[in-house]
């Protein structure tokens, strides 16, 4: 509209026909990225369930195979960019055996108190306990005398008690139940390497659990990557006895 002055001006019927096709240009950007997302996710259920069918036809085992899922990174500089966290997983993939480092006995747990720490001074001894448990738990109290006593050969290996899933502040019955129980259902993703490897099912759960495992610890771990899937070149599925099938994303 030109005015009297001669100045240009736009009426407020088209500034808000403007406004209103931004937001419709908005919201079909939003719907064509949300199908895109759905496009993608159930094209890597598919592969994934194509992967698991042809793992199950290799030789017969006499155990319950480890199913692995193999992350590989890229544009990711493990010497400075770390991932660390844990993810709740909603199928268990096998009862973990757990210690707890309390200031007494409970039988609810494996129980290492402050007198027995002596009994762990030894190389050899320090090397059984590392591998006769999954996860270590202790009582806030005990943590600095934890880790002086432990922390040079549980940090390393990532069994360390951890402020996001170990440390608790009282040893009663339904904590450390509780804590067992989210334990179970956990996985601690860690990058030490340009690939991150993590058991993520057993052979003899069907194959709906284990993708389902798959595809949550697999979002969990793109929120936690500083470029999310950028970093991520490609995935692999393995049993403990099998070659990797390689999965390339889109």
């Amino acid at each position: 509209m030109v005015h009297c002055d001669g100045k240009v001006y736009k009426s407020k019927k088209s500034s808000h026909l403007n406004r209103l096709n931004h937001i419709v240009a908005r919201y079909n950007l939003s719907l064509w990225r949300r199908r895109w997302e759905v496009t993608n996710i159930m094209e890597l259920k598919s592969e994934l369930k194509k992967a698991l069918e042809e793992l199950r036809k290799g030789k017969e085992r006499k155990f319950d195979q480890t199913v692995d899922l193999i992350v590989n990174l890229q544009k990711f500089n493990v010497k400075k960019e770390t991932v660390n966290t844990f993810v709740s997983v909603p199928n268990k993939i096998k009862e973990k055996k757990i210690a707890a480092f309390l200031e007494t006995k409970n039988t609810n747990v494996d129980t290492i108190t402050p007198e027995e720490f002596k009994k762990y001074s030894g190389k050899a001894q320090l090397k059984s306990m590392i591998k006769k448990y999954d996860f270590f738990i202790s009582q806030a109290s005990l943590m600095p005398k934890v880790a002086t006593a432990f922390g040079k050969v549980l940090g390393p290996v990532g069994k360390m008690p951890s402020p996001q899933l170990g440390i608790i502040m009282n040893a009663d019955e339904k904590t450390l139940e509780g804590l067992k129980k989210k334990i179970n259902q956990s996985l601690k993703i860690r990058s030490k390497e340009a690939s991150i490897k993590l058991p993520i099912g057993k052979q003899s759960m069907k194959d709906e659990e284990i993708i389902e495992n798959i595809m949550i610890t697999y979002n969990a771990l793109l929120k936690e990557l500083p470029k999310e899937k950028e970093n991520i070149k490609n995935i692999e599925v393995k049993f403990t006895m099998t070659k990797p099938i390689k999965i390339n994303l889109k």
